[in-house]
């Protein structure tokens, strides 16, 4: 053991002994509550609640836990564990399906949940209490893919939403979220589901097999499996009818693409004036502008439509993507998981998990772009007219923008794959309850390029020599150029590693007046890796619309890293409680830090519980902060200061979509947080109970990126951020990780549940969770003023102010049904795109809130089967409309709201007794 975590094991230990002492004398106090008589807890049984490692007969504690059923799962119709977390009003901007879809983008099917919306990065994901390997694409976030999670074998979730846990890792910043699975089913149990939309399109196949045999008491062992598979059809544009509603070319035409079929053609200032001089003419009118397309103003619609105030502007086209790509992927899931149980003897057992996932998602977008090069002669309507004798670099030469209809839409295929398997021993020695198990978790990720991408340079050597045709069909020899030179190549492949061996200790050591004193202590060490191997056609940079990392290669880094943890739980009167607990961490190569936590309950009465916790956390850089290959980009629509203070702030002339390099950082420190929580929760007689939870987090040395668009717009502080070439126009924007300023989060997590209240037509009961944030803002750097995204979306995303889901359910004998709906409040939009072509700003729009209900039955036809129908979004609510554009997808937010419309399911359950 290294010196840095010897001394995290004294800190621990220091803890737990000033914990102890200080309980045995309070115990020695002579208070009142002593005088009164113990309450016994010896025929209740003992259970473990996420957040803490004692096992205790209370399941609500200082820490506040939402736990989500398999009923309450059943209840909704979703079948993965990303759909789930959609529904949990405290998971604000994870990543989505829906958000992955662009072309060549970041972590494409990357399903991530997001706690307090501060990061993906900062919520741990744990199945069965233990970790599992991060998606192991390189990015901006690292966590868990929700693919991985075995959705059909889950028992319940618990999400812990008070972050920093001592016992699971104090990365944990945001909270943590514990998928639960079955763990002693017996039987076999087969389950369908069909699911279809009211408008077509993403309709949903899914089928789970679950068998299991032995009793542990009885027979000694118990062992069981879960086997889930899962198909989800393609949704594209033009099958729902909301997208037309959207008006994107006429509200957001400066966000569409001049990149169109037949070609815009980009003319250099000497080329346009020279065209002027001479008289030529577009549809009968002279030409103002460098972007001209001859076909104007017929443009080949649907997708290449004539718009004055596009990004073609009045004398060429432009390009509706909006009109030609998918809002909603294909996908296909598998996963099986599979756990065993024996009776070693006495109090020991021994048990084995295995978990095997596979999701293969394709995403298709529009047809290739690329920027040709063609001499003016042949193009007849330009022939003659003398470009040639111009003073521009290649006299003559034209630059195409033009979009490859002929080599059809961009499609690639991201399949993620996971394993996991776990090995250990439970039981008791002298006393002590023990747990200690292996751990070996890996995710593997292909990104496979299957068609519309291009050889680059062929496809250039095309277009010059006339074989492709950009302003119209190709002839045979050009078309079958286009289909020899399709790529299909795995570009990207990527792995993940955990080796993990765990153990945990706890036992009860002295009776006090309000229980037994208890005691855990535990420690873990894991051995993280990860390799990343563009291919060598990638790495060639002859794909189009592909391009290969600057200074490209495979790269291999692990790193080792350790914790111990102690935790003592302190129950010093009858009403009275404290959880105290503290960990060490230590990351190779970054460093450690001591984490302590301490909780409170009070029980002034039997209906009523006080709560609170304070702590501090601490998460070191992810291996892909570290050391990500250099990734290329672009910057939304921005004004460049320094030209627009040359052209009088036409921001037709000096915005644009610059090029930014986004670059890791292997000095990176780790990030810092405090945390506290206030609450209470209330029992109203049998029925009703409800809590309310006020949170609050802060971070410092917030691991981030300096925004492209807080660069540009204080140049005095970041202007070395910004390299020009030689006219003094922006090359790239440099998009560092760095340790940059703070972050500051806080609000009020409510719940309120009624259970099992009867009357003359049936049972009936209802939940309500949601969460309403105070403050949800960052600053960018030291000294920089705070940032605010809640209820605004800013740079990436928006926290909305107020999310909650609620559910009202009935049940009469073999009949039940349930009504939820799920809400998240309105916001202001991201109000700052630019109409390059005529320098305005996009009209300002706050984004309306949006509500979606949805509507299921139950019916038990005898004990064996049971059949449920079910409608999602029962109202047919559309996404609301957007001028966000962050996201590929235009015209309304993609991270948070549903494409897919009113959708219809039914689902049947069979148990073979």
């Amino acid at each position: 053991m290294n010196t840095n975590l010897k001394a995290g094991a004294r800190a621990v230990r220091g803890v737990l002994l000033a914990c102890a002492g200080t309980t045995i004398a309070l115990a020695s106090l002579p208070l009142a509550a002593q005088t009164l008589p113990a309450v016994s807890a010896a025929e209740l049984p003992r259970v473990e609640v996420t957040g803490s490692a004692i096992r205790r007969v209370q399941s609500e504690t200082a820490l506040p836990v939402q736990t989500i059923s398999r009923a309450e799962i059943e209840k909704t119709g979703v079948t993965t564990a990303a759909e789930l977390m959609g529904r949990v009003s405290a998971n604000s901007n994870g990543l989505t399906d829906g958000a992955s879809i662009n072309v060549g983008g970041d972590q494409r099917g990357f399903n991530s949940a997001n706690l307090r919306g501060i990061g993906t990065s900062s919520t741990l994901v744990l199945l069965n209490g233990r970790r599992m390997a991060n998606f192991a694409s390189p990015g901006d976030d690292s966590g868990v893919d929700l693919n991985n999670i075995p959705a059909a074998a889950l028992e319940r979730v618990e999400v812990l939403l008070d972050g920093a846990s001592a016992l699971y890792g104090t990365d944990a910043i945001g909270g943590v979220i514990n998928f639960i699975t079955r763990k002693d089913f017996q039987g076999l149990e087969a389950n369908v589901y069909v699911g279809t939309t009211d408008e077509g399109g993403a309709g949903k196949r899914t089928a789970s097999l679950s068998a299991g045999k032995g009793v542990l008491e009885r027979d000694g062992y118990n062992i069981f499996a879960v086997a889930d598979f899962q198909r989800t059809n393609p949704l594209n544009t033009s099958q729902r009818s909301f997208i037309p509603g959207l008006q994107v070319e006429q509200r957001l035409g400066h966000l569409l693409s001049s990149y169109t079929s037949p070609a815009n053609i980009r003319l250099t200032s000497a080329q346009r004036d020279h065209l002027q001089e001479i008289g030529f003419t577009l549809n009968g009118k002279p030409i103002t502008n460098r972007l001209i397309n001859l076909s104007v103003p017929g443009c080949a619609p649907p997708a290449n439509v004539y718009l004055p105030d596009g990004t073609g502007g009045v004398d060429a086209c432009t390009y509706n993507y909006m009109g030609d790509t998918e809002l909603y992927p294909k996908s296909e899931k598998a996963s099986v998981l599979s756990r065993a149980v024996i009776k070693l003897g006495g109090s020991h057992q021994a048990y084995a998990e295995v978990a095997l996932s596979r999701a293969k998602t394709d995403y298709t977008g529009s047809s290739a772009r690329v920027a040709g090069y063609i001499d003016y002669s042949r193009v007849p309507q330009l022939a003659g007219t003398g470009l040639d004798g111009l003073d521009d670099d290649i006299p003559g030469e034209l630059e195409l923008r033009m979009r490859l209809n002929e080599a059809g839409q961009r499609t690639s295929t991201l399949t993620s794959e996971g394993v996991r398997v776990v090995v250990g021993v439970t039981g008791t020695v002298g006393g002590w309850d023990y747990d200690t198990a292996y751990n070996h978790s890996v995710n593997t990720v292909k990104d496979r390029d299957t068609h519309g991408y291009l050889l680059y340079n062929e496809l250039l050597e095309g277009i010059a020599d006339g074989r492709i045709n950009p302003f119209g069909p190709s002839s045979p020899e050009g078309r079958a150029l286009i289909d020899s030179i399709q790529v299909d190549d795995v570009v990207r492949r990527a792995r993940g590693t955990l080796d993990a061996v765990d153990v945990k200790l706890s036992r009860a050591l002295m009776p006090m007046a309000g229980g037994d004193l208890a005691v855990a202590i535990g420690g873990e060490a894991r051995r993280e890796k990860n390799q990343f191997t563009p291919s060598a056609l990638l790495l060639s940079d002859n794909i189009n619309n592909d391009a290969a990392p600057e200074g490209g290669r495979a790269t291999s880094d692990s790193r080792d890293v350790a914790a111990v943890y102690g935790e003592v739980l302190v129950p010093f009167a009858q009403q009275w409680e404290a959880q105290l607990s503290a960990r060490y961490d230590h990351y190779e190569n970054v460093g450690g830090a001591a984490s302590p936590k301490i909780g409170l309950t009070y029980r002034p009465s039997d209906a009523l519980l006080l709560r609170g916790s304070a702590g501090r956390g601490f998460r070191a850089p992810s291996m892909t902060e570290l050391y990500r290959p250099t990734v290329y980009s672009s910057t939304a629509t921005l004004p460049d200061p320094v030209y627009c203070a040359t052209v009088e702030n036409n921001y037709s002339d000096c915005a644009d979509n610059w090029d930014t390099r986004r670059y890791s950082n292997d000095a990176l420190k780790p990030e810092r947080s405090r945390q506290f929580s206030l609450g209470a929760v209330f029992a109203a007689g049998k029925h009703v109970s409800a809590s309310l939870d006020y949170w609050n987090i802060k971070r410092t040395n917030l691991i981030s990126e300096i925004g492209d668009d807080i660069i540009l717009g204080n140049l005095a502080k970041y202007g070395d951020l910004v390299y020009r070439d030689e006219d003094g126009l922006i090359d790239y924007i440099e998009l560092r990780k760095d340790n940059r300023g703070a972050q500051l989060a806080r609000g009020l997590d409510l719940a309120l549940t009624v259970r099992g209240v009867d009357t003359a037509i049936g049972r009936f009961g209802g939940r309500l969770n949601g969460t309403y944030v105070l403050t949800s803002k960052i600053q960018n750097a030291p000294g920089d003023p705070f940032v605010s995204n809640l209820n605004r979306f800013v740079t990436k995303g928006v926290v909305q102010r107020w999310r909650h889901t609620v559910s009202v359910d009935w049940d009469r004998g073999p009949l039940s049904t349930s009504l939820q709906n799920t809400f998240s409040s309105g916001y202001e939009d991201q109000n700052t795109a630019i109409n390059i072509d005529n320098g305005s700003v996009v009209a300002a729009n706050r984004v309306k809130h949006y509500s979606l209900w949805d509507l299921s039955g139950a019916y038990a036809v005898n004990t064996n089967l049971k059949l449920r129908v079910g409608i999602q979004n029962l109202f047919d609510t559309s996404p609301p409309y957007s001028n966000q554009a962050y996201y590929f997808l235009s015209g309304y937010d993609p991270s948070y709201t549903d494409p897919r419309g009113r959708r219809f399911y039914a689902s049947a359950n069979y148990s073979f007794k």
